[in-house]
Parts: C-alpha cells; structure tokens; sequence
C-alpha cells in the first residue's frame, strides 16, 4: 500500500522547471513586460498557468513583442504561480502599507 501511494505522488509530481529557462523567462520578463509594468505589480500576482497564459496572450495582442513565452511563461508559473505563497505587504519609510 505504501509503495502504491508512493507511486502514485511520484506520478504526479511536476520536475522541477530548468534554470536556464527560468533565467531566459526572467530576461524576457526584464524586456517584455517591465516597459509597462512595475515587477511589484507582476510579481504579486499568483496565477495559474492557464491564467498567466492568458495574460501574455492579452499582452501580446496589444502590441507586447514577446520572444520566448515559453520561458516567461514557466518563469511566472514557477514564481508566481497559484500555488505560491501571497508577498508580503509593502511598508513604506513610516510604516504604513504602500499601494501596489
């Protein structure tokens, strides 16, 4: 029974993604995205795949020219996936919380 279960969690774990494509996301992150978009806005989002597809999707068709979405896609559902934990509240110099 032990074995079963095991087998079974090992079926369904994904690999952990490839660092040289998250480090080619990130890049086209740097390029694509952050001409419009703060990395604050960005990286407080957590999406799922299908969702932070859909985004590069809408990006695209007003005019964002992305490269390499396979990579920016993995970078994003890597780091800010749905299954990621939500960011800290930004604190300003005197302690309150800052708008995002």
């Amino acid at each position: 029974m032990r074995t079963l279960a095991l087998a079974f969690m090992l079926a369904f774990t994904l690999p952990a993604a490839d660092p040289a494509v998250l480090a080619r996301g990130q890049k086209e992150e740097a390029q694509s995205c952050t001409p419009c978009h703060s990395l604050r806005l960005i990286h407080s989002q957590r999406l799922s795949r299908a969702a932070w597809g859909r985004e590069l999707d809408k990006m695209a068709g007003w005019g964002t020219k992305i490269q390499d979405r396979d990579a920016v896609l993995e970078y994003l559902v890597a780091n800010y996936g749905d299954d990621k934990p939500a960011p800290a509240p930004a604190i300003s110099a005197d302690s309150t919380p800052t708008r995002r």
